[in-house]
């Protein structure tokens, strides 16, 4: 089957152009034509506009009007003819007008709020003033009603005044007290019971050699005493090759009696004694 046989085969409109264009023609005819309704309705939309800037600058011109007005200005706004299609205008510059006057009475009251506020505080500084020179004249007054009353007894005494004795006497009161007070503190401070600080202390004494006597070493040891001093028990640790140490404890009190001072007693006895060494040292 060939291409135009196909083509005469199918149902095609096509004249469809030609319908349209009728179509189009029919309903100029009845309507007219579509430019001018487009351009009709673009010159409504531009008469809006010119009519919306025109109700707007006549609302600023208002509200600078009024402005001057609420200022104190002496020229008197300028009346305008209203415009037949500026309403929407109009209702804006009653609302600022109305706006205005509202503003206007609030700073009245807001004044009138001030003025009381500095009327109260003018009454309050006057009566502080008052107050304050009260008791300056009270006090003034005071010592003029207590003169005649002391002059009394020095014209009646004058011959036995003593100007310095009270203060002698108050001198001798106060120091009184002061070695009272004294004197109790010392004897609470005294009846306090002090702390002893105590050390305990494990000493390992050497002989020379295994020959040496150590029970007369362990006697020469315990002979050493001194205030604070107090030996404890004792034994015999071997060291090697037969000879021993002698390992002795002792308490001490820190403030009487020190490992030095027992090294320097100990180590006198040098027939026995080779050295002496501190093996532990505590605090008790």
């Amino acid at each position: 089957m060939t291409a135009v046989q196909y083509l005469s085969q199918e149902k095609i409109w096509f004249e469809k152009t030609q319908y349209d264009e009728a179509e189009r023609r029919f309903y100029e005819g009845v309507n007219g034509p579509a430019l001018q309704a487009q351009d009709t309705g673009a010159n409504t939309i531009l008469q809006d506009i010119a009519r919306a800037r025109e109700n707007i600058q006549k609302s600023l011109a208002g509200l600078k009007t009024t402005l001057h007005s609420g200022k104190g200005s002496s020229c008197p706004p300028k009346h305008r003819r209203p415009h037949p299609n500026t309403a929407p205008g109009t209702g804006d510059h009653g609302e600022l007008v109305t706006r205005m006057k509202d503003l206007e009475l609030e700073n009245q009251s807001l004044h009138k709020v001030v003025e009381d506020l500095r009327s109260a505080l003018s009454r309050l500084e006057a009566r502080v003033a008052v107050l304050e020179k009260v008791p300056g004249s009270a006090a003034t007054a005071a010592p003029c009603a207590k003169q005649p009353k002391e002059r009394a007894p020095v014209e009646e005494e004058d011959d036995d005044l003593d100007l310095f004795g009270s203060e002698e006497e108050e001198d001798a009161e106060a120091e009184r007290i002061r070695e009272q007070r004294v004197k109790e503190y010392t004897e609470r401070k005294a009846k306090k019971p002090t702390i002893i600080a105590k050390s305990s202390i494990l000493l390992d004494v050497k002989p020379w050699d295994d020959e040496t006597d150590m029970a007369k070493l362990e006697e020469c040891v315990r002979s050493v005493q001194a205030d604070g001093l107090l030996w404890g028990t004792s034994k015999l640790v071997p060291v090697g090759y037969g000879i021993k140490k002698l390992q002795i404890q002792c308490v001490v009190e820190d403030d009487k009696v020190g490992t030095d001072m027992l090294e320097e007693e100990i180590t006198k006895f040098e027939d026995y004694v080779q050295s002496v060494d501190v093996a532990a040292f505590n605090k008790i």
